[in-house]
């Protein structure tokens, strides 16, 4: 297997360069597509295009070794982030938009995946999906994908990120979690209404600026006072609109945000009370909110007993100092949560973040860089887990 995987290993760093070089972001995403079904013709692997969107590819390999007949599922992400690129590195992408969270990467990895697990089939009986998918940045790609039975028969699951997602271990490192280990992913609108009026005059409007500010400075109140300080949560706001002129008390203030938590009840509880606390503000000034909770991508919780076991299969395969529990949650989403509704599986985070100008950035940033050199062990860990998975 090692030397399987030494040799394959220029392949997957050119395929994530090419892919670096096509981004493309959210559900359409046919250059990427077209691209991935080029290299499983050139494997000579069987897989279905259109899996539940246009852009989602499934793969299938089969063992040819006698006895059981499990399957495992192995997912990689393919989408890219409407961000201009800064790295200026020699395959950096020029279209404006920018793999800046790794996706080009596990995508790669997949692809060198599947070639060694191809040259292996006699190692192992059973089956291996490849499901590539599209659209996780908007969390919109797994739901489609299940629906569409790309789970069917699958008996457990596997997902890997790459890049500087934790601080629990140094680069190199394959990062575990034995339940709880990402955020829920979803979103929240807010619009406050009141009535708009000369700035000179304020006593005769109901200034939605004002109710704005308050309701900004409370909202936050819920995660320090209200939540248990152990039980993590968050709430952001990024987008508030409101105003025409320096003069003008306009008569609505819109606000978007994010909200963050590992636990269901948490997230509940936040979605509640978010709305809760500015319709009793805005009333309290004599306004009133129109207030949306859209609920995206669950809490991403791993299943102990299967990581257990992914845990020693990746030891086998790179080493138990590199093999490291993480220490918390990390409050980013993932729809790879979607998945682990359905079967038992498991998500691993691959530390291989890469400098640049000095400074390793963070996911979703224009400078973001990763460390090709550590692919091989992504690989051995995909190889080695699904090979001890359908052989016990």
């Amino acid at each position: 297997m090692d030397e399987l995987i030494k040799n394959v290993v220029n392949d997957t760093i050119k395929w994530r360069r090419d892919l670096h070089q096509i981004p493309e972001v959210g559900q359409e995403l046919p250059k990427t597509s077209e691209y991935v079904c080029s290299q499983l013709d050139s494997m000579g692997i069987e897989y279905s295009k259109n899996v539940g969107l246009a852009s989602a590819i499934v793969a299938t390999l089969e063992g040819t070794k006698s006895g059981g007949g499990k399957t495992i599922a192995l997912r990689a992400d393919m989408d890219g982030l409407p961000i201009a690129e800064e790295t200026n590195l020699p395959f950096a992408s020029k279209n404006g938009a920018m793999h800046a969270c790794g996706h080009d990467a596990h995508t790669a990895i997949l692809l060198g995946t599947i070639k060694v697990l191809n040259q292996m089939k006699d190692q192992f009986s059973g089956k291996v999906k490849f499901l590539f998918q599209p659209a996780e940045e908007i969390s919109a790609g797994a739901q489609p994908m299940i629906e569409a039975g790309c789970l069917e028969g699958v008996d457990a699951i596997i997902g890997l990120h790459v890049g500087n997602i934790s601080n629990s271990g140094a680069a190199g490192t394959a990062i575990f979690s034995k339940g709880s280990m990402m955020a829920c992913l979803d979103r929240w609108t807010l619009k406050v209404n009141g009535v708009g009026a000369h700035g000179a005059y304020p006593h005769e409007s109901h200034d939605t600026i004002v109710m704005a500010g308050h309701i900004i400075s409370a909202i936050q109140e819920i995660i320090s006072r209200e939540l248990n300080p152990v039980d993590p949560g968050v709430i952001t706001i990024g987008i508030v609109k409101g105003g025409s002129a320096y003069n003008i008390i306009p008569g609505s203030v819109y606000m978007e945000g994010t909200a963050r938590a590992v636990k269901q009840n948490t997230r509940e509880y936040i979605s509640e009370r978010l709305g809760s606390v500015a319709k009793n503000i805005a009333n309290a000034f004599r306004g009133d909110v129109e207030y949306e909770y859209i609920f995206g991508a669950p809490p991403l919780v791993n299943d102990e007993e299967f990581t257990e076991k992914v845990m020693e299969s990746a030891m086998k395969a790179i080493g138990e100092d590199n093999v490291v529990l993480m220490e918390s949650p990390v409050m980013g989403g993932e729809d790879f949560a979607y998945y682990l509704e359905k079967v038992p599986g498991t998500f691993i985070f691959l530390s291989n973040p890469l400098p640049i100008d000095g400074v390793c950035y963070p996911h979703h940033n224009s400078k973001f860089a990763i460390d090709e050199q550590y692919f091989d062990r992504a690989i051995a860990i995909f190889v080695q887990s699904a090979i001890d998975f359908l052989n016990n």
